[in-house]
């Protein structure tokens, strides 16, 4: 289960990432700009999901990498 959290938080938070990026570089919100705006509904449920996988990303930093995961 934790490997399915952990494969969604990364793909939000390269998402997140992607649109830094973006807005650093060339003043460009993709976010905003593909769901109506920084205060439409949907911007913010994606902003929000992006904020949660960064915090759930934290706890890779601490877990222990020696472990082997035994797949079915």
């Amino acid at each position: 289960m934790n490997s399915v959290l952990d494969r969604i938080a990364l793909i939000l938070v390269i998402i997140g990432a992607v649109n830094w990026g973006l807005i650093g570089i060339f003043q460009f919100d993709l976010v905003a700009w593909m769901f109506g705006g920084q205060g439409a509904v949907i911007s913010r449920i994606v902003y929000s999901l992006v904020a949660l996988a960064g915090l759930w990303s934290i706890s890779l930093l601490f877990r222990n990498t020696d472990e082997i995961e035994v797949r079915d």
